[in-house]
């Protein structure tokens, strides 16, 4: 009996070892994932002079309304956010559309060469972006949308990844019976989609919306070859085009940097709950 309460001990000293390591292992990814914010925010309130001393400081500065006024002097800021909101905004809510129609077709509809489309688009997913630049380049500048904000947003829109999400998604937690139901009771397709399989994508919609929206906010090669005129300037152009300027004033641009930050916060906070009760309720199943 002894030996088997010395066994008991010795076994729960080792799993509260193992959930020590796991906790200090997880503390430390959040430390390390959440400390450049932390630090871009302090750097925020600091000038040129201070970030570059040979003094290491984490405190907060003084000098955060001084750099708010430099960062109006030397670009657009809240024009190029707003640019960015607007792109980042309707790119998103029609990725979110195109992709959950297109995904719910595949999904559900048996047509010749589905497979086969499916296919082609996932290996599409292996392309580099970088490689489809000049093509992309060529088509806006022969449509006649060079310098307009549609030729940013519109062609991401129809997303490889959000459609394979979808469907996915729609294989995987929409009932068929519930799908023939619906047209028992004499519902169209349009309105299954929108009344019946619509409501129950919220969780992959919203995954899809934080993937979509960070992907078009953070965006900066097809701005750049597309949109040449300061008015029209997203906040990745505007904050990379001061870099350039003499004496930069760093702190400004940190300033800039930690703003446009928020809107990817909000848009995660706003979208978080339902992409976690999705992978919880799967998990469920």
């Amino acid at each position: 009996m002894l030996r088997i309460l010395e066994n008991e001990h010795y076994q729960r000293g080792i799993d509260l070892s193992l959930k020590l390591i796991l906790w200090l292992v997880l503390l430390m990814g959040v430390v390390i994932t959440v400390f450049p914010f932390i630090w871009s925010g302090i750097l925020s309130t600091h000038d040129r002079t201070t970030m570059f001393s040979t003094t290491l400081t984490i405190a907060f500065s003084d000098q955060l309304v001084n750099n708010y006024r430099q960062l109006q002097e030397i670009m657009p800021f809240w024009n190029a956010m707003y640019n960015s909101l607007k792109v980042a905004g309707l790119g998103t809510l029609f990725s979110l559309m195109f992709c959950s129609m297109v995904g719910y077709a595949l999904a559900v509809f048996r047509f010749r060469g589905r497979n086969v489309l499916f296919t082609v688009m996932i290996c599409s997913m292996m392309i580099p972006p970088v490689l489809t630049l000049i093509p992309y380049f060529m088509v806006i500048n022969a449509i006649g949308l060079t310098n307009t904000h549609i030729a940013v947003w519109l062609p991401f829109t129809i997303s490889p990844f959000g459609i394979f999400l979808i469907r996915q998604y729609v294989v995987a937690s929409i009932p068929r019976d519930l799908l023939e139901a619906a047209k028992l009771d004499g519902a169209g397709e349009f309105r299954i989609y929108w009344s019946v399989v619509l409501p129950l994508l919220r969780p992959g919609l919203a995954t899809l919306a934080i993937v979509q929206f960070v992907m078009l906010w953070n965006n900066f090669l097809h701005p750049l070859v597309i949109l040449n005129s300061q008015d029209m300037q997203v906040i990745t152009q505007a904050l990379r085009s001061v870099q350039s300027i003499p004496n930069t004033p760093w702190g400004a641009v940190m300033l800039g940097t930690t703003l446009s930050i928020v809107p990817l916060l909000i848009i995660y906070l706003l979208s978080s709950k339902q992409m976690i009760s999705g992978l919880t309720s799967g998990a469920v199943k």
